[in-house]
C-alpha cells in the first residue's frame, strides 16, 4: 500500500517519523514522507533514502508581540498553500493510510487526508499532545501514544519508537575504572545544563574517579568558555554527539532535558538520569514528559529554574556515591522501553488501511 507519514520540524519528530517508515517499508509498503522545507526532515530524510515532498510556510509563533502578530500573517497564508499542495499530493497518490507524527506540516497533510476520506494514525511523542495532534485526532482512526495517560481521543499506547541499535547498547565500564558521566542538553545545547556542568566540572577539578562527556551543543559551543585545566578530572567537551548510543553505552549516568525521545532512548539502554527539563516548551511538554519517568523511580528531575553548579554536584555526586540505587534506577527506567513501538504504528496503519 501507498502510505504517507507526515510530520517533523524537530529531530523529536522526525526520528520516530523515520522509524514508523522503516516499519512499514520493511513490511512492503511504499512509504512518501511529507515534511517542512524549514524543517530537520529535509536533511535527515533523504539520508535515510525515503522520497519526501516538502510543504512551504511554517509554525504559528505562541505570542502578540507585534513582530509575532506580523510573523503569523505570513504563516497563515503559508498553511493555506501547504494545505492546497497537500490537497493536490494525496489526490494524485491516494495513499491508503496517512500516519501524523506532529509539526507544522502534519497540519496540512492530516487536513487533505480528511478531505479525500483517507484513515489518519497519529503518533504523539509527548505525555502531553502537541497542538497539531490534538487537532488531527479528532479526526483520526487510531492515536497511538508513548505514554499511558495521554490525553487523546481513541488512544492506544505504543511507546515512542527509537533507534534499534540503543537495545543493544550493553553497558561497557571505563578502562580506567572511573564512573562516567554524560551530559547532552539536545542539538543545539541547553544553557543552563551547559553553565551549571561548568561550574560542576570546577568543583570536580581533584576528582580521578570521574570522567564527563559533555555535549554542548551547536548554539552554545562559540560563546562557552571550556576550561584549559580540570586536573584530575576527566572532562571531554564536544560540540555535537555523533554516536549517541556508544556514549549511552559507557554512562554510569546522564544529564539531559526531558523530550520524548532522549527518555525512551534511556529507556531502551537501561539508563539512569538527572534531567532537566525545558520549562517553555509547548504545555509542559518536558516536564510531564519527566515526572513520568520520575514516577517509575528511574530519574531525579530538577527544576530548570533551580539547576545551578552546586545543585547539579550535590544529585550527580549523591547517585554516584550509591551503585545499589543506581542499578535499581537503571532497572525501574528500562520498564519504559518499547521496542517493538514502531512495528505497533505499522500494525495500527495496516490495520484500519485495509479496512477502508
Amino acid at each position: 500500500m501507498k502510505i504517507f507519514v507526515t510530520g517533523g520540524g524537530t529531530a523529536g519528530h522526525v526520528l520516530p517519523a523515520l522509524a514508523i517508515a522503516t516499519a512499514l517499508r520493511q513490511r512492503g509498503h511504499d512509504v512518501h514522507l511529507v515534511g517542512s522545507e524549514r524543517g530537520i526532515e529535509a536533511r535527515l530524510v533523504p539520508e535515510a533514502g525515503f522520497e519526501q515532498t516538502l510543504l512551504p510556510g511554517r509554525g504559528i509563533a505562541r505570542s502578540v508581540s507585534p513582530a509575532a502578530l506580523r510573523a503569523n500573517a505570513g504563516a497563515v497564508v503559508g498553511l493555506i498553500r501547504a494545505v492546497l499542495a497537500a490537497i493536490s499530493l494525496v489526490r494524485r497518490h491516494r495513499p491508503a493510510a496517512v500516519v501524523a507524527v506532529g509539526g507544522y506540516a502534519s497540519v496540512a497533510a492530516g487536513v487533505a487526508a480528511v478531505l479525500w476520506r483517507v484513515p489518519i494514525i497519529v503518533h504523539e511523542q509527548n505525555a502531553v499532545p502537541g497542538a497539531a495532534n490534538r487537532l488531527l485526532a479528532r479526526f483520526a482512526a487510531r492515536s497511538a501514544t508513548s505514554f499511558p495517560d495521554t490525553d487523546l481521543p481513541r488512544a492506544e499506547v505504543v511507546g515512542n519508537p527509537v533507534r534499534a541499535e540503543l537495545f543493544d547498547a550493553e553497558h561497557r565500564d571505563r578502562p580506567d575504572g572511573r564512573a562516567q558521566l554524560l551530559v547532552f542538553g539536545g542539538s543545539l545545547g541547553a544553557l543552563s545544563i551547559n553553565r551549571a556542568t561548568l561550574a560542576a566540572v570546577e568543583r570536580w577539578h581533584d576528582r580521578s574517579d570521574l570522567a564527563v562527556h559533555h555535549v554542548i551543543g551547536r548554539r552554545d559551543w562559540p560563546t562557552l568558555d571550556r576550561p584549559a585545566d580540570t586536573g584530575a578530572l576527566v572532562y571531554e567537551a564536544v560540540e555535537y554527539e555523533d554516536d549517541m548510543p556508544a556514549q549511552l553505552a559507557r554512562a554510569d549516568l546522564v544529564v539531559c532535558r526531558g523530550g520524548s525521545g532522549t527518555l525512551f532512548e534511556l529507556a531502551a539502554t537501561g539508563r539512569p538520569a538527572v534531567i532537566v527539563p525545558s520549562l517553555v516548551t509547548t504545555g509542559g511538554q518536558q516536564v510531564a514528559n519527566a515526572e513520568r519517568v520520575a514516577a517509575t523511580g528511574g530519574a531525579v528531575v530538577v527544576r530548570d529554574d533551580e539547576l545551578d553548579g552546586d545543585r547539579l554536584v550535590a544529585e550527580v555526586d549523591a547517585l554516584l556515591a550509591d551503585p545499589d540505587r543506581l542499578s535499581a534506577m537503571s532497572d525501574q527506567v528500562s520498564s519504559l522501553a518499547t521496542p517493538d513501538a514502531a512495528d505497533r504504528v505499522a500494525a495500527l496503519v495496516e490495520e484500519h488501511a485495509r479496512a477502508r
